[in-house]
């Protein structure tokens, strides 16, 4: 049998390829634990565990606490990735080589997070900062783990690809299982209740018992997990054999999603480049994961049915085109509005997937149906590649914050954007401390405009506090190309337009019609609301009903110089659904002054009216 098929912790392979030795962590066939297995492993990581969750909440405290100290942070970041490590990594063999692994790296990732500063100060893009840390700690691991068992600096593929996909099926496991120990916990505290015994309800709810069980019920799932290798090696073959069936599935959708757009065109694709970009990346890394449980880590491994390994190469073939598409969107998205942290994130995922895109169509040529041969070696280096990057990008040495903060104030001092379409609020609150002190330099412009409207943002608590101008005045011009009076000769008053601007009435693609029932009151009324039926063909079936409920129309009164949104209108229901939506094609509504008995109690109406 290949090597590749056995060649994982607790298996030491030779770097022959020969038939692996089996260490005194043998497990039995049937996933028990064979004689000579590390008994104790399973009440040290959940002691590890346990531990892991009251440092934790002796870090928090009790309640909810939005805001860490850079210190607190810090010992956080390392308590979790300390006891994280230790539990995927430990061995009974070099036990002290993980040990020795998981505080260094747990100690570079605490030292990581307290040079970024306080959480409190962190921006939005920083978050992906942590993202990066935890993704190279995801590479890192199974690289360790593979020269450990070598007992060398050597990273052989089989063995890296094996750690890598048991450390990922350990880990939903073992949140499944805390998913049902608190589901069983729950249902015992909710039946001891019943009877009036409450003590396990009011348990679960202190900050200290529920954040230890946690850890806890962790812990002990990975230590069982570990010790019973054959339920994992099980988990793993499943898990791969169900996403190596869907490669063929996900390939004929890409490959024909590539071959449609020389007809349909590009211009679909780039007028909606906000959700382009990630859309393509995740198709890129459903992609490469599919192909890799197709190849397997080794040739034994490999899926042989030709429509598994025609669709393992179809995705290899169409990686780069989606690839460089969403490089494409991703560069008129920055070239239109600049770039932001979020922008610059997005850059680096894309260039990444662009060159393990170009890295599998290489190998796919050289190689042709003997690709995956090819693959192999290149994922390994990749992975080396990826995990320096994002230890890099996790540390402030590169400053997306200053990056986007210069382009962003060169476009508004080139007169490229206009101080009404600059985006103050992401100036003010999203682009870190850089963004606050480019805020104080523009209090003291030379512009009296950019000067004022910097002072007035200045002046904010919160970013929502800040008027977007830029998507309000998007939203102004929408609302007028967007309505039309049902009164002939009518205009729409200035304050009612911004204030239907406000909100979302008649932007984008929806059309609407403004009725003035007097200088005060207005009623706003939704086109697709008035759609008229298409008339249903002999033994065809209905048509859907017409949206009715709609129909109300939204009521704006003029209140102390302001245009404010009121109540609605009662729907009148739809017994002529042609008529209404002719009519109201014409223009034809009106307001009537109608008898009605009304329920009132204590002078106030309730309910409806009625006949």
């Amino acid at each position: 049998m290949p090597c590749g098929d056995f060649c994982a912790r607790p298996l030491i392979c030779s770097s022959t390829g020969e038939s692996p030795v089996q260490t005194d962590e043998a497990i039995a066939g049937d996933g028990a634990p064979a004689e000579g297995t590390w008994v104790a492993r399973p009440l040290i990581l959940a002691a590890i565990g346990l531990a892991a969750g009251l440092c934790v909440h002796l870090i928090l405290g009790s309640g909810y606490h939005s805001h860490l100290s850079t210190i607190e942070a810090a010992t956080l970041t390392g308590v979790v990735l300390v006891a994280g490590l230790a539990g995927f990594t430990l061995e009974r063999r070099l036990w002290w080589a993980s040990i020795l692994f998981s505080a260094a790296t747990a100690l570079i990732g605490a030292l990581i997070v307290g040079w970024s500063g306080s959480p409190e100060d962190w921006s939005v893009g920083e978050g992906w900062r942590m993202v990066s840390l935890l993704l190279a700690v995801a590479i890192a691991a199974p690289l360790f783990q593979a020269a450990r068992d070598e007992g060398a600096r050597r990273f052989p593929y089989p063995v890296v690809h094996d750690h890598a996909w048991t450390n990922v099926v350990l880990f939903g496991a073992c949140w499944v299982f805390v998913g049902i120990v608190f589901a069983l916990a729950w249902l015992l505290a909710m039946l001891f209740d019943l009877i009036k015994i409450d003590f396990l309800k009011e348990l679960l709810e202190k900050d200290w018992f529920w954040r230890s069980l946690i850890g806890l019920a962790f812990g002990a799932a990975l230590g069982l997990l570990r010790e019973h290798d054959g339920v994992v090696r099980l988990l793993q073959r499943v898990v791969a054999m169900v996403l190596a069936v869907l490669a063929p599935v996900l390939a004929v959708g890409l490959v024909l999603f590539v071959l449609a757009l020389p007809f349909t065109g590009l211009n679909a694709l780039w007028e909606a480049t906000k959700s382009t970009t990630p859309i393509l990346l995740f198709c890129v890394v459903g992609a490469l994961i599919l192909a890799n449980a197709v190849i397997g880590n080794a040739p034994g491994q490999e899926r042989r049915f030709p429509l598994l390994r025609y669709g393992a190469m179809a995705l290899a073939a169409v990686m780069l085109p989606l690839a460089v598409l969403a490089a494409v969107a991703i560069s008129l998205r920055t070239g239109q509005y600049g770039f932001t942290p979020e922008r610059l994130w997005a850059v680096v995922f894309v260039a990444i997937a662009c060159l393990w895109a170009a890295a599998y169509l290489v190998a796919l040529v050289r190689g042709r149906r003997d690709w995956a041969a090819r693959v192999r070696p290149l994922n390994l280096a990749l992975a080396f590649v990826v995990c320096g990057v994002a230890l890099v990008l996790a540390t402030p040495l590169v400053s997306f914050n200053a990056i986007s903060t210069r382009d962003q104030l060169a476009r508004l001092e080139s007169g490229k954007v206009t101080p009404e379409q600059f985006d103050w609020r992401a100036l003010a609150f999203d682009f870190g401390q850089p963004g606050r002190t480019a805020l104080k330099k523009l209090q003291a412009s030379t512009n009296a405009v950019i000067k004022a409207r910097a002072n007035e943002v200045a002046r904010a608590e919160m970013r929502w506090d800040v008027k977007d101008t830029g998507q309000q005045a998007r939203n102004r011009a929408e609302v007028t190309a967007n309505t039309r009076m049902l009164q002939p000769g009518a205009t729409l008053p200035e304050g009612l337009r911004e204030r239907m601007a406000q909100g979302h009435n008649c932007t984008r693609e929806q059309k609407c019609g403004v009725l003035l029932i007097s200088e005060s009151e207005a009623l706003v009324f939704e086109d697709g609301c008035f759609a008229a039926p298409k008339p249903t063909p002999a033994r065809a079936s209905p048509p859907p009903p017409v949206r009715i409920a709609c129909r109300d129309g939204i009521r704006y009164r003029l209140e102390d110089g302001k245009w404010e949104q009121g109540s609605s209108l009662r729907a009148t229901g739809a017994e002529d659904d042609q008529a209404i939506s002719a009519g109201y094609a014409a223009g034809k509504v009106e307001i009537r002054t109608v008898p009605r008995r009304q329920v009132y109690v204590g002078g106030v109406p309730v309910g409806d009216p009625f006949e």
